[in-house]
């Protein structure tokens, strides 16, 4: 048991800002990155044996948290973003910028999944698209692809946000 929990905090201790970030823009109007954050730890630590490649934890967290997102989009059907972010109580990062940190966060949240996946792990986790490759077991060029049209599509999303904020002021 005590080999177990020094091993499962060896592995994490390394990735756990990664981790976070990356759990702070999936789980953006959906759940609190922090109950994300719990729930997969809680599942990663009963699962630890089936962690082979330990340098592939990080990995192993990620795909445990989409799929703990995904569980929860088939429990709760919101059909206003803003009812899921009052529904569960969503805070914001502290930001100077607060009103520009929320639009790309409800931004990305609309992007297709492996868009938005592919431009978390590359701007805010800080993956290499070899790296992206791999996870979504995708070729390096699709990866670019999947960065290329989602930064396309986020500046038009941002784009009409502020065209929009702009015409009710």
């Amino acid at each position: 048991m005590k080999d177990q929990k020094e091993l499962f905090l060896s592995l994490y201790e390394p990735v756990h800002q990664s981790f976070e970030r990356f759990c702070k823009a999936r789980a953006y109007g959906q759940m609190p990155f922090k109950d994300l954050m719990q729930e997969t730890l809680l599942i990663a630590y009963s699962k630890l044996d089936q962690v082979k490649d330990h340098e592939k934890f990080l990995f192993f967290l990620f795909g445990i948290a989409t799929r703990v997102l995904a569980n929860d989009r088939r429990k709760v059907k919101y059909a206003d973003l803003n009812e899921v972010a009052e529904a569960n109580h969503i805070q914001l990062p502290e930001a100077t910028r607060k009103s520009e940190v929320e639009g790309l966060y409800k931004g990305l949240s609309i992007l297709p999944v492996d868009q938005r996946d592919a431009l978390v792990f590359f701007e805010i986790v800080g993956f290499s698209v070899r790296e992206i490759a791999a996870y979504q077991n995708k070729s390096e060029e699709a990866v670019r692809q999947s960065l290329f049209r989602g930064r396309q599509r986020l500046c038009a999303l941002l784009q009409k946000n502020v065209e929009y904020k702009t015409s009710a002021t």
